[in-house]
């Protein structure tokens, strides 16, 4: 067990007991503001063409060939663009005025590598490993006083290991399934008495350790070690057990992969609709399980850059620039789609094969951060100068 920050405590006590790894030292956190930030990261690069398909762009259908959805095959948003099939929560939450897509999104990374694209959507930086830690354990760093009052550590990510957009100098916890078989309640309280005798910093790793697998288990958390390395409802439903309390994480990061399509990737079946359906399928955990707290959070869901417009010949996509962002939530002004559309036809790609980017992804995260967690954005991305932020996106 280990939390991640300026001070490490041994995993020895969560993992000898066969216990969720858990990065809370202390469970007791004090009164604080309600709000709430959801993060997910798809990597690995998501279609954001078959995700959010613009099918009344008159270049679509030539363009992607045997890639494009029909309008019938859509779920409809406007006249210009249709949700996945597989996408049914994320339509209702868009009916529900809870969910806004933001198209034609990238950070300011132009080249093709997932390594390099994954840092600068972490870091927030203008290039590649120009800075250290993520965006987001900045943005807790800056919350005020009252949303800080009496915490330990404001965020959670449900991994083994804190990811890059966690890592920095606040105080941030981590939590999985152990992949070890669970210990009965007789181990458990034998290594406690050992522990307590002699190493007290181990049975209170232990002990925090038992009493946050024991939110996680409210909530269903500890079925996400044996549902599936890519199932998301599992994950978010654990997220849900820690962040509906009222002195849980201000923010929680959930990651998935399996989004690099480069063959075989399908349009209303296969590989690509089948991650669709695990990520919608989380995303409708995620709002059962918060509960009335859906109301206060915020979710952005994104990923590291998009696909070509044109199929490879494998039946895939190649690595893009531009995709789709979703923001949902309770707290989300949503039902609309925010796009500068560039268009498909040949001589509007970015070099001749991508999707062009219009909307740089942090302008998204500074109004999200600015106007949901009320903390100074232009510090959190201080390279982001030509990056306004996007207002609005937040119900007032």
């Amino acid at each position: 067990m280990h939390r991640h920050g300026p001070v490490g405590i041994s995993r020895r006590a969560a993992l000898s007991a066969g216990l969720a790894t858990l990065a809370f030292p202390a469970l007791a956190f004090g009164a604080s503001s309600s709000k709430r930030l959801v993060v997910v990261i798809l990597r690995g690069g998501m279609d954001g063409l078959a995700a959010v398909a613009p099918v009344g762009d008159p270049a679509y259908a030539s363009a992607r060939r045997e890639l494009a959805l029909t309008r019938a095959q859509t779920l409809p948003l406007d006249a210009t663009f249709g949700l996945h099939p597989r996408l049914t929560t994320l339509h209702g939450l868009y009916a529900a005025r809870e969910l806004t897509v933001v198209h034609a999104a990238s950070t300011p990374y132009r080249e093709r590598s997932h390594f390099d694209a994954q840092n600068m959507l972490e870091t927030g930086g203008a290039r590649p490993y120009a800075r250290d830690s993520g965006w987001l354990n900045a943005a807790l760093g800056a919350l005020g006083a009252e949303a800080r009052s009496g915490r330990r550590e404001l965020g959670l990510a449900i991994a083994p290991q804190a990811p890059l957009v966690l890592r920095g100098d606040a105080n941030v916890a981590t939590w999985s399934p152990s992949p070890m078989p669970d210990a009965n309640q007789d181990t458990i309280a034998r290594l406690m008495d050992l522990y307590r005798a002699r190493d007290p910093a181990l049975a209170g790793a232990l002990d925090s350790a038992i009493a946050a697998n024991a939110i996680a288990m409210d909530a269903g958390g500890m079925a996400g070690g044996r549902a599936g390395a890519r199932a998301v409802a599992p994950l978010a439903k654990a997220a849900a057990g820690f962040l509906r309390r009222p002195d849980g994480p201000v923010a929680a990061v959930i990651e998935m992969s399996g989004w690099d399509t480069h063959a075989n990737q399908g349009v209303d079946g296969g590989q690509l609709a089948n991650s669709l359906a695990l990520l919608d399928a989380g995303v409708a955990t995620l709002k059962t399980e918060l509960g009335p707290a859906w109301a206060d959070t915020a979710v952005v869901i994104m990923t590291e850059f998009g696909r070509t417009v044109a199929p490879n010949g494998n039946r895939g996509s190649d690595h893009g620039t531009a995709s789709a962002l979703f923001l949902t939530g309770g707290a989300v002004a949503g039902g609309r789609v925010i796009a500068d559309w560039p268009g498909l036809a040949q001589a509007q790609l970015y070099e001749g094969r991508d999707l062009r980017p219009t909307t740089d992804v942090r302008a998204v995260l500074k109004g999200l951060l600015g106007d949901h967690l009320g903390v100074n954005a232009a510090a959190i991305f201080p390279d982001s100068a030509g990056a306004a932020p996007l207002r609005g996106l937040v119900r007032a």
